[in-house]
């Protein structure tokens, strides 16, 4: 059966109540908080937000860093029936104050160490949730859908297409317009994953419990998928990490025993060179050059016996690296594949609640962002634009202080702006973003990201960047590159050839 609402992943709370659903550090302290500690948490925020007058599609604003406090507050809005306005932690306050007004919001959570927005909106800090809330209480056990006002539930009952929350994008520079999903909108990414899910839960119970490192904010999509929504399905643990530094990532996951670390492609790059910058300091570069050659085309099991040495420093249970909110590039997909981890490439926007497709964990194609979910239309345009519609695709804007929906003349499409290719085994491959694609004066399509791949395993080449050079209405590539350190006395061992 669908689910009905996002409510009753917070249902599923009451299967695992003493397990650990977050661990956070406070200063020194570390802080395991139970699921039915968590619930406690949501239902007290719900209490807070109806005594204040908060009612059903009322919108609340939601701004902090990742914690224990900012995932109860988000859910305790969903009780209430109210509309979550997530920023990212590092928004100017500007732009809060902008947001705030644009989406006529009515309460606010907000960390203590956040400057004052609007003097005339109500705010319960963050940081005096878990000490108002009191010790540890039963889960509150409801049906889904049926939140009842004396708990701090809805007013009514909540469906599919209630809007659970109005992302707006940090970066915004004109007036703000925000992404609008229902609960809907993210459980047709849920349920074909529990489903997926179902066919290893009988192998889960040898390694639970589960526990996610997440170093993605919050406030996005990719991140609330895989902290707030996937780990109630397995009674997962999400270990908040706010440290950005791979020798203190490191750290933490072999002291947590975690499972995998969820990242967007740059900190795996950063962690890559962190692990690199590890193995020279050690002594250990020229072991690790040999190593890494001879496992090319090892089997799974035979690269983590030759890399046994890394993998009992990351701990025994720690086994994959989850990517999302970009492409993750080939180089650091290959490093950590041959290692003998497992790397999941999920892609999406946040017009699709997160997901279209994703890679398999144990059967993904090297350089592919997976395969399409089932439950969504899915097709590639003459220019091979990537389209999707279905219920996974967000029927509207929120600017000017309304809700705008998206325009019909495309049949209901999604135009992603992104370009990408199916391969023989139904596999999506990215090729960039449509607007990036060079066209040259001979009517060549060329895409930068594999002009800059090639680039950067030059030896003497340390990143590239290749950019339009315009020549009329058409335009060449133009390379602009960082050069590798040479070492004194040597002459840079570089010579340029052409790529085609």
């Amino acid at each position: 059966m669908p689910r009905p609402n996002l409510l009753s992943l917070f249902d599923d709370f009451s299967r695992f109540p003493r397990d650990v659903a977050v661990v956070q550090q406070h200063g020194y302290r570390r802080e395991a908080i139970t699921y039915a500690k968590l619930s406690a948490l949501a239902h007290f925020c719900a209490q807070e937000l109806q005594q204040r007058g908060i009612r059903a599609n009322d919108r609340v604003l939601l701004w902090g860093p990742n914690s224990a406090e900012w995932v109860a507050a988000f859910w305790g809005c969903l009780l209430r029936g109210a509309v979550v306005v997530p920023l990212d932690d590092s928004s100017p306050q500007e732009f809060v104050a902008r947001v705030a007004a644009e989406a006529s919001v009515k309460f606010a959570f907000a960390s203590r160490t956040k400057p004052a927005f609007s003097p005339a909106i109500p705010t319960l800090f963050l940081e005096d949730i878990l000490g108002s809330a009191g010790g540890d209480a039963a889960v509150h056990s409801r049906r889904a859908g049926n939140h009842s006002a004396p708990g701090g539930g809805a007013e009514e009952p909540i469906r599919r297409e209630h809007v659970a929350q109005i992302l707006f994008t940090s970066g915004t520079t004109s007036e703000p317009r925000g992404v609008v999903l229902t609960h809907g909108n993210f459980l047709s990414n849920i349920e074909p994953l529990e489903k997926g899910i179902a066919a290893y839960r009988k192998y889960e119970r040898w390694l639970h419990p589960l526990r996610f490192v997440s170093l993605v904010p919050l406030s996005h999509v990719f991140g609330q998928f895989m902290t707030l929504f996937v780990p109630p399905l397995l009674g997962a643990a999400v270990v908040f990490e706010s440290s950005v530094q791979p020798r203190e990532i490191i750290r933490t996951v072999k002291r947590e025993r975690a499972t995998a670390v969820i990242a967007v492609p740059r900190m795996l790059d950063s962690f890559r060179a962190g692990l690199l910058r590890d193995l020279e300091a050690r002594g250990e570069s020229a072991w690790f050059e040999k190593a890494f050659a001879a496992a090319k085309n090892q089997k799974f099991l035979s690269r983590v016996r030759i890399f046994r040495r890394i993998h009992s420093r990351l701990g025994w249970k720690f086994w994959a690296f989850i990517s999302g909110g970009a492409a993750l590039s080939a180089e650091t997909e290959d490093f950590f594949r041959r290692i003998g981890y497992a790397v999941v490439q999920g892609y999406g926007m946040t017009e699709t609640a997160s997901l279209i497709s994703l890679n398999h964990p144990f059967r993904a194609a090297e350089g592919s962002i997976g395969q399409i979910l089932p439950g969504r239309e899915f097709r590639l345009a003459e220019d091979g634009e990537i389209l999707v519609r279905g219920e996974t695709v967000s029927s509207g804007y929120f600017e000017k202080g309304a809700f705008q929906p998206r325009p019909a003349e495309n049949g209901g499409w999604l135009r992603t702006g992104d370009l990408g290719e199916l391969d023989p085994g139904g596999n999506l491959r990215f090729r960039g973003r449509k607007k990036s694609v060079i066209v040259t004066p001979a009517g060549l399509n060329i895409y930068p990201e594999d002009l800059e791949a090639v680039l950067r395993c030059q030896p003497a080449i340390r990143d590239a960047v290749v950019i339009p050079l315009e020549i009329a209405a058409n335009a060449e590539p133009c390379a602009v590159l960082l050069l590798a350190p040479v070492a004194p006395g040597l002459s840079p061992a570089f010579s340029p050839r052409l790529i085609t």
